[in-house]
Formats: C-alpha cells, structure tokens, sequence
C-alpha cells in the first residue's frame, strides 16, 4: 500500500473491494454532490440555530440574551459533536444515522418544548381543581416551579441536543471522501469549510426572506426534510456500503410522514398549547416577520361585552376592558397642552386605538407609522383577516379609525421613516410615541437621544411630544432613563406622569415640551379638558404628575440612552428579571 493510501472504514473492507472503487468522472460526481450536500446541511444547521433562538426568546422573553445564549451554547455543542464523531466507526452508516436523528429532532424539538410548558403550566391548575383549592393557594413552588424552570428552559437542552449532532456532520464528510479517493486530500477540509461557510449564509438568507415570515414549525418541516433528502441521497448513492438498509428506507419513509405531518398540523398542534398558557381562550393567533400576535376572548355572561386581550411575543399589549384608561394618559394631555390640532403625528399604535382618541380632536390630517403591515392590515381590515366576532369586536374598540381619509399610514421602521418627513419638511403640532417596551435592542433605538432629537426637529415650537414609558413601578430606574433622554434631546421642558392600569399595573408616560411654557403649566390654565375622555378629567390628570417621596433621588445615577448604548433597553431588561425572580 502505498504511502499516501488509506484502509478503507473497518465495516467496509468485507463490502467493496479497493479496486472497485469508484474511478475518474464518478470521484468527480461524488465530490461535486457531497459538497453540495454540505453546503444545504450548513444552511440547515444556521436556520436550526435560528428557529430555537427565535423560539425561545418568545418563551423566556429576554430576546437578546436568549439568542446569543442559544447561539453559543450551539456552537460549543457543535465542537464536541466533532470531536465525538471519531467514534464513529462508519462514515457512511453513521452520516445516514445522523441525518436521520437531525430531522426527527429538528422538526419536532419546538413542539415537544411547546407541550413540555404547557404541561407544567396547566398541571398545577389541574390540581387545584381537583383539590377545588382557592385561587392564592394553587401550587406554584417548589417542585412545581422547578418543573417550570426545566420546562422553560428546554430549548436550551434542545440546541445543546442539535448542536452536537450538527457538529459530526463536517468530520463524517471529510472522512467520506477521504474513502472514496481512498487517500489523504490536502485540501479536504478546507472545501468541505469553504462548503459550510457558504451554505451558512445561504442558510441565513433563506431564514431572513422566507422562512422568517412562515409559522415556525412549518419552517422546522422543510428545513428538517432537507436533512431527510441527504440521507436519502447517502442511501441511494451508497447502497452498497450500508449496513441497515432496510432500516434505513423505512425509517425514512416513516420519519417523513412525520414530518409531512409537523409542516401540516405542527402550528395547530403548537397553537394550542400555547393557549394553554394564558388566561382566557385563544380566538386567534398570527405569525408576522416581526412578531407572534395573540388575541384572547374572557366571557362575561350575557350582559357584559366579551373581554379581548391583545399579545405580542407573548407580551399584554391592551385589554379591552381598561384599554381607555392607557389610552386617555397617552392622549389628552398632549393634545389638550398644544397649540393646535391640525397635524398630528403617531408613531406605533398600529392597532388604531390612540389614533380613535386623537380623532376625537378633529385633526387635519394624522401621519402614522408602524413596522409591522400584517398588523395594521388586521386592524385596519379585520373581516378579512379574523372570524367575524372578533372582527366586529375590533372595529368597536378602533372605532375604525386607520379606515379614515385623514389618516397616512407608512408601513415602515419609524427610525428611517422620520428622516424622510424632515426630507419634505413636514412640521406636527403634536407627536404620540406608542411603542412597545423596550424589551428588545431593535427597539432600543427608537428611545434614544438620535431618535428624540430628530422627532424635536418635526414637532412645532408651540407643540408637545408624548411618548409611552413603561412602568415607573416596575421598572423605574428604566422610566427616569426616558424622561433623561428625552431631556438630552434639546427639549426645553420635561415632565412625567403616571397612573395605575388594571392590566399592566403601575404605568407612566413622558411629555415634554419644544419651546414655551411646560406642559404642565399649560394644562393648569385650562378649565377642563377641550375633549371628553372615558376615564380622565383634568383633576385626575394634574394629580398624576406627582410622584412618591424621594423617587427621583437616584436620578443622577441613571444613565442616558445615546444610539448604541442600550442603556435603557439594559434597565428594562434588569427591571423585569428582577420583578420575576430570575436574577
């Protein structure tokens, strides 16, 4: 045997003699394949990192955290893959293995981790019902939290899971084609990375354009059938050298019926035990680009409206029941403190809600801007889009105000947008900021200096900006950081307020004031509010801009949030694990 000529895998030295190897244009055949099927296995391995990410950020909330966790913790799996698949003794029985594990666990890792907290959310209420326990004494500690914990944090064992055996996918490969030309290749492991690397961002690309805006098992389906294809492809190409055949062709077909029925039933099935998870009954639920949307219906007997609840990532965005008390803060102290009422612009609110109370004003025109299309389509048309009770229930709660002539709506990310208003030189007399918490450093942006300044510049000299500030309770160090930087933005006077909200709890809101006097000052001048709200009066209002004793006594110490620095979206962050017990 000559020196640069390796044994052939000890499984295969009974199966295929040396020199009936393939020769010449077959090398070729194989090369040109197995590169290709390295390459979709990297994308596929890319867009598993992603969907686990992405899952569970929505279930533990820390979006951020969670997806670098989940990445690392992947990737270092991937390492220990790759060290443990020299154990392998055949490559080629053991890449059909390992394709095989790959897309059973990628297609169904998000479904078991679904039922898994569903399970451990619904089991202490099952309890309590059969043991007909009052409400505060549900089991909720200890081995029932940590049963949740486990639960809660499940995704991280399936990455870890997932990772390992992604991380044999590149040795097994090497390993192969060192078989098939039956020597060492130089550069083997360099085209077979060249391969990965370029089917990662293929991967990501794909993850980005298509598969980001499908239902998430959906996209767990067909990026696990591509693992399935591979196999195939090995036990075809490779029948010779198996040693399973037979159980290699049935576990296909089988573990394709599954799969064929994850992509068809695997939302569905998804969908409801996720219900599981909150209060009320589930009625409707979306996957956008950017967010997973949730309503739920609460009976109230038959004289009383239904309560609807809205949720994004998991997150209560409004109630129907206390809605216009969030709404009332939001709206009428800015609108009551200007000058005028002509031009108004709002950024969020893509469900209409602030929008029908700034209606009430009889504005000229309402410039509003929102990221997310799928949601406004929801709201603004919602009988094409939802069953005809909740559609009805949403055009009663907006009043169906994104349909009206004086409202522009830009489907579009408000932090490049204003830039373009400034562009046409576009001057508001007021401007409402309703965007969600700052619970993901994409939104970070849009509570910062950058941000607050630029919208300085749009807004009239006589006129008032507000903007939603999470909760001055909850997450205060997080609510003075807003009231800071919208003070670090040139505004000349800067105030807060707050109120307490059923559904969320202690609540505050910013408002500050370009030029002239302080908003404050201007709704004390006034005898009552120019409109009448549903909660508020101008007494209840004055009262909310007094705060407890000493609140603002660490101010100093908050920090302000200039671009880049996700110095609130950290305070946020800090607040909430704290309020939660996770830190």
């Amino acid at each position: 045997m000559s020196q640069n000529t390796l044994p052939q895998d000890p499984l295969l030295k009974n199966i295929l003699p040396q020199d009936s190897l393939p020769q010449g244009k077959s090398h070729l055949l194989d090369d040109t394949l197995l590169i290709i099927t390295m390459a979709v296995l990297a994308g596929c391995g890319l867009i598993y990192e992603y969907l686990l990410s992405h899952y569970a950020g929505r279930v533990l909330g820390v979006m951020e955290s969670t997806i670098y966790t989940m990445i690392g913790l992947m990737i270092v799996s991937m390492g220990l893959g790759a060290f443990a698949a020299r154990k392998v003794r055949c490559a080629f029985n053991g890449f059909v293995w390992l394709e095989l594990i790959i897309a059973l666990l990628g297609s169904s890792a998000i479904l078991i981790i679904g039922g898994l907290i569903a399970i451990t959310q619904i089991f202490p209420e099952l309890i309590s019902n059969m043991l007909s326990l009052p409400p505060d004494m549900k089991p909720q500690g200890g081995l029932f939290k940590q049963l949740s914990w486990l639960a809660f944090n499940s995704p991280y064992f399936f990455g870890a899971l997932l990772g390992f055996f992604i991380g044999m996918e590149i040795p097994l490969i090497a390993r192969i084609r060192e078989n098939i030309h039956q020597q060492h290749l130089a550069n083997n492991l360099g085209t077979i990375y060249g391969a990965d690397y370029v089917g990662a961002g293929i991967g990501a690309a794909i993850w980005v354009v298509f598969l980001l805006s499908i239902d998430i098992s959906k996209a767990a389906a067909i990026t696990a059938s591509l693992n399935l294809i591979a196999g195939g492809f090995f036990i075809m190409r490779y029948w010779q050298r198996l040693h399973w055949r037979k159980t290699f062709v049935t576990l296909h077909c089988l573990l394709a019926l599954v799969i064929i029925l994850m992509f068809n039933y695997g939302n569905q099935w998804l969908n409801q035990m996720n219900s599981l998870l909150y209060l009320d009954k589930v009625v409707h639920t979306d996957k956008t680009r950017y967010q997973q949307l949730t309503f739920t219906e609460r009976h109230m007997g038959l004289d009383q409206d239904n309560i609807i609840n809205f949720y994004l990532n998991g997150r209560l965005q409004f109630s129907s029941i206390d809605e216009h008390i969030y709404h009332d803060y939001l709206v009428a102290p800015v609108m009551a403190g200007s000058a005028r009422h002509d031009n108004i612009l709002i950024i969020g609110g893509g469900d209409g809600l602030a929008l029908r109370d700034v209606l009430k004003y009889n504005p000229k025109s309402v410039t509003l801007i929102d990221l997310d299309s799928e949601l406004i389509d929801i709201f603004q048309k919602p009988r094409e889009l939802v069953n005809p009770r909740l559609a009805r229930q949403i055009l009663q709660l907006n009043e169906q105000s994104l349909q009206d002539e004086r409202v522009t709506i830009y489907r579009a990310d408000a932090f490049i947008t204003i830039n373009d208003l400034l562009k046409d030189r576009q001057v508001f007399d007021a401007i409402i900021v309703d965007l969600p918490d700052p619970s993901h450093p994409d939104l970070n942006k849009l509570y910062s200096v950058n941000f607050y300044a630029r919208l300085n510049l749009l807004l009239a000299g006589d006129g008032l900006i507000a903007i939603q500030s999470s909760s001055p309770y909850h997450a205060k160090d997080s609510f003075i950081a807003i009231g800071k930087t919208v003070a670090a933005a040139n505004f000349a006077h800067v105030e807060q307020y707050h109120d307490n909200v059923p559904s969320f709890g202690e609540w505050g809101w910013t408002i500050a004031a370009k030029r002239g006097a302080s908003p404050l000052t201007r709704l004390n001048k006034l005898s009552q509010l120019p409109v009448a709200h549903q909660w508020i009066n101008l007494a209840i209002l004055k009262a909310a801009f007094i705060f407890p004793n000493n609140f603002y006594q660490d101010k100093a110490d908050i920090g302000i949030n200039i671009l880049g620095s996700h110095t609130i979206y950290q305070l946020h962050q800090k607040a909430w694990q704290d309020q939660q017990g996770l830190n």
